[in-house]
């Protein structure tokens, strides 16, 4: 395989990293340009489908990623006073999904995609991109330790986020993200977990609490609720404790057990109106700044390692015609990414945002008499992916 074309790959959070991944382990020469100074613990936990992990495994660190997580716990879903709506044992996860829910944290899969980058990979941490150019051949240019670096590549994939600089130099007429009308709390308890264990989510009227077991033993949670962008509080875990601290156990003693500083809060953003094409010549976008969608399916991250294995295998080795792989990479990928964004979109108003005292009611009443499987065959129309072979792009 040889390396004869270069790429540079714009963000290094899971897409990019992928991406990253993906293209050199077909061998291409790879740079890869990071906003941030460095890399650390931050961050909350992921939960893993069976799409993202056949995703994984098609990059080479399926088996360390599962040996990083947890995957045994049931799920469900409950009512805040703790009243179970449905509840799916692990075993029929496995069975509907193909694999249970992965709980990992995203800063334990960082390092593993970091990590499986081969020693020929630059990575480039501190790197503020100031221009683009789409070409072909595309150029971007960066600021680094207040120098100003330019240098041109083959390609050039935007996997820098919700608020990404390469769709927004390159598609300059795409409305900016909209506020999808909820602010969410993530944390990870301090220490490893001996209570009751699920994969878990609450609903209250306008709120949701969701629990994810993680592999080194410790629980990811997460609170949302219906509020004005911009909200904060000085102290956010205590703001988490006074929305849930009177929900169903174990929800106030998970609070009890995550320091205050290591609680994240963000208001929820989506492209509400979603690209015409994810190319611009020879760049194209992926993960976040090609499709950001509302975290209710638990897709984003999904979405972007299926986005970095497509691309990498349409890419091919680099020896074909480059242009014609990238539409094949965009019309393969724009539809199947864009339909889970509206789905997560739809789910978020059915679930956590719906307030409403009928429509509460009527929902919970549709959910306890349906059958548990039928959630399970609702969520495998999502996770039920695998990597295309060379000659299926």
């Amino acid at each position: 395989m040889t390396q004869d074309r270069t790429a540079v790959v714009v963000g290094a959070g899971i897409g990019g990293l992928s991406a990253g991944l993906a293209l050199s382990r077909q061998g291409w020469r790879v740079t890869i340009l990071e906003r941030a100074p460095a890399f650390g613990a931050v961050g909350a936990g992921l939960t893993l489908m069976s799409n993202a992990l056949a995703g994984l495994d098609a990059l080479g660190v399926g088996e360390q990623v599962r040996a990083g997580g947890r995957v045994e716990a049931p799920g469900g879903s409950r009512t805040a006073d703790g009243r179970w709506l449905f509840r799916v044992e692990a075993v029929d996860l496995s069975d509907r999904l193909g694999t249970e829910s992965l709980g990992i944290h995203r800063a334990t899969l960082h390092g593993i995609l970091r990590d499986a980058l081969p020693a020929g990979t630059t990575l480039v941490t501190g790197a503020e991109v100031v221009e683009v150019v789409a070409g072909p051949p595309a150029e971007i240019s960066y600021l680094a330790d207040g120098t100003r670096t330019t240098i041109g590549a083959d390609l050039v994939v935007g996997a820098d986020g919700l608020r990404s600089t390469v769709r927004n130099r390159l598609w300059p007429d795409v409305p900016p993200p909209v506020y999808a009308g909820s602010t969410a709390w993530r944390g990870v308890t301090d220490q490893p977990w001996d209570g009751e264990l699920y994969v878990a989510i609450s609903w209250g009227p306008g709120a949701e609490f969701g629990m994810v077991p993680l592999g080194d033993g410790r629980v990811y949670w997460f609170g949302a609720v219906n509020a004005r962008a911009g909200g904060r509080d000085p102290d956010e875990l205590r703001a988490v404790r006074k929305r849930f601290g009177a929900w169903h156990a174990p929800i106030p003693d998970l609070l009890a057990a995550t320091s205050a500083e290591t609680v994240l809060r963000n208001d929820i953003y989506h492209l509400g109106k979603p690209l015409p094409s994810y190319l611009r010549g020879a760049v194209a976008l992926l993960g976040d700044a090609a499709h950001a969608m509302t975290p209710n399916l638990g897709q984003g991250a999904a979405q972007a390692i299926e986005d970095a294995v497509v691309l990498g295998t349409a890419v091919g080795g680099g020896s074909g015609d480059l242009a014609a792989a990238l539409v094949r990479y965009d019309r393969q990928r724009r539809p199947r990414s864009q339909q889970v964004a509206r789905a997560s979109y739809r789910v978020g108003r059915f679930g956590q945002q719906l307030r409403n005292p009928v429509a509460v009611t009527l929902r919970n009443s549709l959910l306890r008499l349906a059958p548990p499987r039928t959630a399970l065959r609702s969520m495998s129309r999502y996770t039920d992916w695998r990597p295309p072979a060379p000659g299926e792009i």
